[in-house]
């Protein structure tokens, strides 16, 4: 917990490895729940639920979400956890199953609570100098930026390494990541997120209530959803959908109100189905500001994001472009509510 409030705003690292035969052999979901307790714990989170299916397996963390597919890992984490502290050990249990580290992207917003964040996150060069020092030097593409925004409180970090710049797992030429950050919500909407005390009931089962009120369910109707609600306020949940992932992550409180949204995306997709998602989204919680990355997508996947938001009256503000080993095509855009 900051000084100030809770800090929303997620650190996001994704790791790819590769090995022999990987999903014969279920790779990294070989990983027992002590082992990944102790890594969470170096993190500064824990487990509070989880779901899994034949792709990979999905944890709610007391501090976000973390994914694990037989070659490839996804955690974010908010608060103060110190995230990067769970590259070594993943490393090492990579190592240990003959799995190799091909490509790392690490990515956040701006805190909130900047001067709260512990070692190494309390400013982008440290993670970035932590980065350097903590990754193999096999992955020798390396590119860092802080991708631009028109609001002071949005702007997007992100480091990208690579053994081959080029780098792509089967089919993910076809696929991209959009990230969404959303301040400043709805206050009536947002007390939605808040657990009432003394009705004797568990953060599983009021999560699982807050997803039928609020319309969560409604976003992805074919996922199967694992949710958890956090006295005395704040909601997580992770979708499941065949070999993809959806997540949400909801910080209620006024003067520092968050919520992330973030799934994965087809170039073979209907072409309406993120923007009726995105609508959705919106809809559940009506932010005044928000910040979208799109991450491996053509032209017309972020125009799209474009138009959908600016149809419910988000205009949007500033749009960057960058390129980075193995990630690709990162486009960052910024909305405001028409009203601000």
């Amino acid at each position: 917990m900051a000084v100030s409030g809770f800090e929303g705003f997620e650190k996001r690292l994704e790791l790819h490895f590769s090995g022999e035969d990987p999903i014969i052999h279920m790779g990294l979901r070989q990983m027992d729940s002590d082992s990944l307790e102790q890594i969470l714990r170096s993190v500064g989170c824990s487990i509070v639920a989880s779901v899994g299916n034949h792709f990979f397996d999905a944890y709610v963390l007391s501090e976000s979400s973390l994914f694990i597919y037989p070659t490839k890992i996804i955690i974010k984490t908010c608060g103060t956890t110190q995230l990067l502290n769970s590259i070594f050990p993943f490393l090492h249990h990579a190592r240990n199953l003959g799995l190799s580290l091909c490509s790392c992207r690490y990515s956040r917003g701006n805190f909130i609570f900047p001067k709260s964040q512990p070692f190494p996150h309390s400013s982008f060069k440290e993670e970035l100098l932590f980065l350097e020092q903590s990754l193999p030097q096999n992955l020798w593409y390396r590119k860092a930026a802080v991708m631009p925004s028109h609001l002071p409180s949005h702007s997007w970090h992100v480091f990208s390494a690579a053994a081959d710049p080029q780098f792509l797992l089967p089919n993910s030429e076809f696929l991209f990541t959009v990230e969404i950050c959303m301040t400043e919500l709805d206050r009536i909407l947002a007390r939605k997120f808040f657990f009432r005390p003394g009705d004797g009931k568990t953060g599983n089962s009021v999560g699982k209530e807050m997803t039928h009120v609020t319309g969560i369910g409604n976003i992805n109707p074919s996922g199967l959803i694992c949710e958890f609600a956090f006295f005395p306020c704040g909601y997580s949940m992770n979708g499941i959908d065949g070999d993809r992932y959806s997540t949400i992550h909801v910080t209620p409180e006024d003067g520092f109100s968050y919520t992330s949204f973030e799934c994965v995306g087809s170039v073979y997709d209907d072409p309406d189905d993120l923007a009726r998602k995105l609508k959705k989204v919106v809809q559940i919680f009506r932010p005044a500001a928000m910040s979208v990355a799109t991450t491996g997508a053509g032209h017309d996947v972020w125009t799209r994001v474009a138009g959908a938001l600016e149809a419910l009256g988000m205009k949007c503000r500033s749009c960057a472009v960058d390129e980075f080993p193995a990630a690709g095509s990162i486009v960052y855009q910024t909305f405001t509510a028409r009203r601000k």
